[in-house]
């Protein structure tokens, strides 16, 4: 079997017993359970949810995206070996660490294979929840470029690329296109402040004002969390991207969640902290691959340049990257979730063939 087989890259074909289309984002698919596969499943497995909860199986792939595009590898590689098991892996690390400390429950209920979530439908705030304890990135571009207010903060003169900042800063964007919030433009992903998010919280999908306090505080701890136990692995977590949701349990009660991925080498930066002290960055995380396709191109200005999306398409559809380059993207994710999680990222034979045999014999959600 060659080492292209061992990589999923196309997750939307399951055949999972479904009641929508199935929906797919750069990297996970979610396939939506009928009514009477989700009260059967919540039934039997015990589920902490309320018993008409809509549950959906999550199916992640080894797909690499970067600046929205996807890229594939030469000899039919479409993805990274390992990369879909091990953000798994890691996601699934911090979440139950967050449940132990006592700060919130993930939308994740079971999980049947390295590559399968089973979750319940929740509610999503439509916030990118971002945390930069470090001065990097595009960050640091405006920064150099003479911003010195992000998201409503002001921040300091004289500070230096890669310098860590003297306060942890939440620095959110739109999760969407949002209509008819004042000062915010209907464009995906644009950054708000504070205020934009107390003046107008209904239309974030907050229940109330008081859980915009709530939402800060899980973003804050949860990135503490993370961040000290990567300190003892001597890595340093960097910046972060977080999403929250609002869920129903047995008992009725809604409450805000954790949701997507938390601490993963795709929604955060991670650097090694030996290199960091003697001024080199090293990254444990998506960034790496980001600077490599960039000096990998001879002009770089089509992945930076946002007017030049036709023709950044076209270099990620018509330049198959070589193996050693997605290999080493491997070993990075492969290698940070080991450290992190303290268990071997095993490569699956067959990741489709193991999904359709659990999902058929141990959940019956298979036609």
């Amino acid at each position: 079997m060659s080492l292209a087989d061992k990589v999923l890259a196309v997750n939307n074909d399951l055949p999972i017993r479904t009641v929508a289309p199935v929906h797919s984002g750069k990297v996970r698919s979610v396939y939506w359970l009928t009514k009477a596969d989700s009260a059967r499943l919540i039934e039997e497995k015990g589920y902490d949810v309320a018993p008409d909860s809509d549950l959906a199986i999550m199916v992640i792939s080894d797909r690499i995206s970067a600046f929205d595009c996807i890229w594939h590898g030469e000899g039919g590689m479409n993805g990274v070996p390992g990369k879909g098991a091990a953000l798994n892996a890691i996601s699934n690390h911090w979440f139950k660490l967050f449940r132990e400390q006592g700060l919130a429950d993930s939308h994740i209920l079971d999980i049947p294979h390295p590559f399968v979530w089973v979750v319940q439908k929740a509610k999503p705030v439509m916030i990118e929840a971002i945390c930069r304890q470090y001065i990097t990135g595009s960050m640091w571009r405006s920064y150099a470029k003479g911003e010195r207010e992000f998201c409503g903060i002001e921040i300091a003169d004289n500070l230096e690329k890669d310098q860590k900042l003297p306060e942890l800063l939440i620095t959110p964007s739109t999760k969407g296109i949002l209509e008819g919030i004042p000062g915010v433009p209907a464009v995906d992903d644009v950054n708000i402040t504070r205020s934009d998010i107390d003046n107008n919280f209904e239309a974030f999908n907050f229940r109330d004002q008081a859980d915009i306090d709530l939402y800060e505080k899980l973003l804050r701890e949860g990135f503490d969390v993370i961040s000290n136990e990567l300190a003892k692995l001597d890595q340093i977590f960097v910046d972060t991207k977080f999403e929250f949701g609002y869920v129903t349990d047995k008992d009725g009660q809604e409450k805000l969640i954790y949701m997507d991925e938390v601490g993963t080498p795709d929604s955060s930066r991670i650097w090694d902290g030996p290199q960091y002290r003697e001024g080199k960055i090293v990254e444990n995380s998506k960034e790496g691959f980001r600077q490599l396709l960039l000096n990998h191109f001879p002009d770089p200005d089509i992945l930076l340049n946002k007017d030049r999306m036709e023709e950044r398409s076209a270099l990620a559809r018509d330049n198959a990257l070589p193996e050693e380059v997605l290999m080493a993207v491997s070993e990075t994710y492969r290698g940070i979730a080991e450290k992190i999680t303290g268990q071997p990222i095993v490569l699956s034979e067959n990741p489709k063939a193991e999904i359709i045999a659990i999902l058929s014999e141990q959940y019956g959600l298979i036609d």
